[in-house]
């Protein structure tokens, strides 16, 4: 109520700040058009709220019914002409060097600041000025390979939307079956781990009583959902996704389980990449689980391993001592014959996939010397431990392409989340369980690579 209600004062703003132009315009027209840098000027000179909304509504106008060609210069001028005031920033440099106090340091900061981020400030003050401002920076996604300049103006944004969509902003809902149907359509557009097909796969995943589904919004987007959650309540912990998603499953009382698994995590509004809210999605979550379900006692994750598969055909060409003649043996067995119930290739099969599966969590690092794999920063960077390796964890044809099957859990142990993140953000030491560790080849281990144990 609240949000709807701001969102009306500001658009009744715009309107009457248009009553402040002769006929109603914002600034004069050159010829019969409005120029949009001509307006961003307009903008940044003023200082009347009403006439300053009224102006950053028809600049976001324009903008959203141009192309894509007008949409990729309009940002490149914002680089090129919404930078700094050079002459303000050495006079202000100057200042400073003269006399070196808290007023000369400030006035080089305020000279130092694009003009283009006063902007951008600006243009938020627009009704559903937010929104479309995430909507600017995804455009720039679409040009910044050819224009690698932009990422200047990228760099901008996600300072201001750092700030804006911080913690204190975001408001936590649970999504259920009462949910208005135009946010619900969305959470199956946006669901980016396991596809929701169809509205009844989507009834099963949020009415029973043991599955939950939560999402961040915030206040000027309360129809859009900017990351969610999807929970399953277990007995245990999981080590597949199949039964976690069978249409026949049998649901259990919420009172009943003692494991809440976190199996799909989904970021839904690209213009917000980089912009991390995901650590205190599941922070709060558990918060709210715990008080909901006292029962509850495990916190993990049923997690995909996207870029394994690709990792492990490149290493396979290298030959890697930790590879042996027999995992790739196993390995194109899958390859070409697909999943076995053969007692003996399955037990390979694990061998291979473990021994691959170890070096890459716990040796494979990035130019950052963090892992390669994306989740797992992401949760080991939020104080997860890597728990277990499931090398059957997903047997689907997806699976198979993207990680050859393998899944892993990761544990939100309560007790030792924050020591985890210390470490993982101080020096990039990787929180693993000792069954995980045991799993590194000897080969790899005796060049340095750490073999302590974590006790759960």
């Amino acid at each position: 109520m609240r949000e709807t209600f701001f969102a009306d004062l500001l658009a009744q703003i715009a309107e009457r700040g248009r009553a402040l132009f002769p006929g109603g315009r914002r600034v004069p027209l050159i010829g019969h058009q409005p120029d949009i840098l001509d307006l961003c000027h307009a903008l940044l000179s003023r200082r009347g709220e009403a006439s300053g909304v009224a102006l950053a509504d028809q600049i976001l106008n324009i903008w959203s019914q141009s192309d894509s060609e007008r949409k990729k210069h309009f940002l490149l001028d914002l680089v090129a002409d919404f930078g700094p005031l050079i002459a303000q920033l050495e006079a202000a440099v100057t200042a400073w060097t003269a006399q070196q106090s808290e007023t000369a340091l400030r006035a080089i900061h305020a000279a130092a600041e694009p003009r283009r981020q006063e902007l951008i400030r600006r243009l938020n003050l627009a009704p559903g000025g937010t929104r479309r401002l995430v909507s600017m920076r995804e455009e720039i996604f679409t040009h910044r390979k050819a224009h690698p300049e932009l990422d200047i103006l990228d760099a901008d944004f996600v300072h201001l939307f750092s700030s804006w969509f911080n913690r204190g902003f975001l408001v936590l809902r649970r999504i259920d079956w009462s949910t208005s149907a135009n946010i619900l359509e969305k959470i199956i557009r946006y669901e980016a781990v396991h596809a929701i097909h169809d509205w009844t796969e989507l009834r099963r995943r949020i009415e029973p009583e043991d599955r939950r589904l939560f999402a961040f919004f915030h206040p000027q987007m309360t129809d859009e959902p900017l990351i969610f959650v999807e929970v399953a309540l277990t007995r245990d912990i999981p080590d597949s996704i199949a039964p976690l998603l069978a249409p026949d499953r049998q649901a259990i009382s919420s009172t009943e389980a003692d494991t809440a698994v976190f199996y799909s995590i989904s970021n839904c509004q690209e213009g917000l990449r980089g912009v991390s809210f995901g650590n205190f999605l599941i922070k709060q979550v558990v918060e709210d689980l715990r008080r909901e379900l006292p029962n509850l006692r495990t916190f993990v994750t049923l997690s995909p391993v996207p870029g394994f598969a690709k990792w492990l055909d490149r290493q396979r060409g290298a030959a890697p001592t930790w590879l042996t003649p027999a995992d790739g043996e196993a390995l194109d067995t899958l390859r070409q014959a697909g999943w076995t119930n053969n007692d003996e290739e399955r037990v390979r099969l694990t061998a291979a996939l473990d021994g691959a599966a170890s070096q890459y969590f716990l040796a494979e690092k990035n130019e950052h010397q963090k892992p390669v794999d994306p989740v797992a920063r992401f949760h080991l960077g939020n104080g997860a431990r890597l728990e277990r390796l499931n090398p059957f964890g997903d047997t689907s044809a997806n699976g198979l392409r993207q990680s050859y099957g393998l899944m892993v859990n990761y544990l939100y142990d309560l007790k030792s989340i924050e020591r985890n993140h210390e470490a993982f953000a101080e020096t990039g030491e990787v929180a693993a369980s000792s069954a995980v560790r045991s799993k590194l080849r000897s080969s790899t281990a005796s060049k340095g690579i750490s073999t302590q144990t974590v006790v759960a």
